[in-house]
Order: structure tokens, then sequence, then C-alpha cells
């Protein structure tokens, strides 16, 4: 590859732990790059648990910022371990009302939304006036109904996000070197147990990312993270 798409990262920490950051707390700094996140704002991370989920929490708290997570019951206090301010379950009960309760009444300037689907226009509701809403993925369901009376009324922004940019990946090296944000790797697996990783990872039973590992390197790399 060319000399300038890689960077030393200089921090005790293996090949399978850094793999977690590359793509998906990439994809989350653009997230929060995108929609302008400033210290002492609330963001509202939907899809907490999952690997861009769970790097925006931590990279909210290491611009500043406040986050409040959106997850599945049972993954709560994993989410709140990782740095969230206040935890909201998904489907249980109605969603406006729950932010509402976790923030104790204080507004969310931002929705960082990877999951879309029947939360997206409680998602819009939720925000502030001036309010802004940034996506990278939509699990929940691509295809949103949306009240564009909440998006005008509210004088909302709304930003799709994709990958990152070099700027966003040295600043992500910087947070990685200093400790303010760190691998949550969940497992590995074996590339040739690929199928394996992918059931895995469909099911949801985890926190952070999932490693895959070439067999010619499984003893070195992936063999003391094992599933």
């Amino acid at each position: 590859m060319p000399a300038d798409h890689a960077h030393v990262v200089r921090r005790d920490i293996d090949d399978a732990e850094l793999a977690t950051f590359s793509c998906a707390y990439l994809t989350g700094e653009h997230m929060l790059d995108r929609a302008r996140v400033a210290e002492g704002e609330r963001v509202l991370i939907t899809g907490a648990s999952g690997g861009v989920g769970s790097g925006l929490v931590q990279l909210c708290r290491a611009r500043g910022a406040i986050p409040y997570a959106v997850t599945s019951a049972g993954k709560a206090d994993a989410v709140r371990a990782i740095g969230a301010e206040g935890v909201v379950l998904r489907g249980e009960g109605d969603l406006v009302e729950a932010v509402a309760e976790a923030t104790g009444g204080a507004a969310i300037d931002v929705v960082a939304d990877l999951v879309a689907g029947d939360l997206f226009n409680d998602l819009l509701r939720v925000l502030r006036p001036e309010g802004r809403y940034t996506t990278a993925g939509a699990i929940g369901g691509p295809v949103v109904q949306l009240d564009l009376r909440t998006v005008y009324l509210k004088h909302l922004e709304l930003h799709g996000s994709s990958q990152g940019t070099r700027a966003a990946f040295r600043r992500l090296v910087g947070y990685i070197e200093s400790g303010a944000v760190r691998p949550l790797l969940a497992g590995t697996y074996r590339l040739s147990q690929f199928h394996d990783a992918q059931r895995a990872f469909m099911a949801k039973g985890f926190v952070g990312n999932l490693v895959v590992v070439p067999d010619a390197r499984w003893d070195e790399v992936g063999a003391h993270h094992a599933a």
C-alpha cells in the first residue's frame, strides 16, 4: 500500500486489538465530524453495543461530548462501562419519554444513528430545535417514514456519513495512543471459520467487535482472543 496509508500506532496493544479500530472507529469519528459535535453537547447513539456504536460512545468522551446510548436489554451495564452517561433500552416504552428521563430533561443536540427503521421519526422528535442527525447505518431497516414537518419546524440538519477522512484517522491514532479510546475485542475467529464468525455477528450476543484472523497467523495473533 502507499506509505501515507500506513500509520504507526505507539501503544502496547496487539494486532487483533488494533484491527477493531480502523473501520468502526473511523466511521464513528467521521459521523461526529459531519455533525460538528462539540464539547459539552449531548449525543444519543443507537446500536451502542455494536462496533461503531461502542466506538462512538468512547469518541464522544474523547472530544468532551456527553454520550447517551440506545441498546438492547442485557447490554446496558456494559455500555455504561464504556462511557455512556445514560442508557435507554430499545423497544421498551416511548423513546422520547425514555430519553428525557435518561438525560434528566436536558436536550439532545445530536443523534448518531446506526439503526433507523421504526426508530427514525422518534429520533428526530428527540432532537432539540436546530439539532443534527447523522447516520452511517440502518440495521433496523433502511427504508423509513419521514414526517417532513418535524424537519422543517425544528430546523433540523440531516447528515449521511460513510468511512472517514485522513485527518479523522490521524486524530483517531492520537486517541488510541493516549488511551482515550480502547479496543473492545469480543472474540477472534480463524479465516477458515468465517461462517461461524458471521453467525456470531448476526446473533449480536456481544459488545464491541469480532476479528477474523488468517489461519497462518492464528497462533500468533488470534488464539488468545478466541471467542
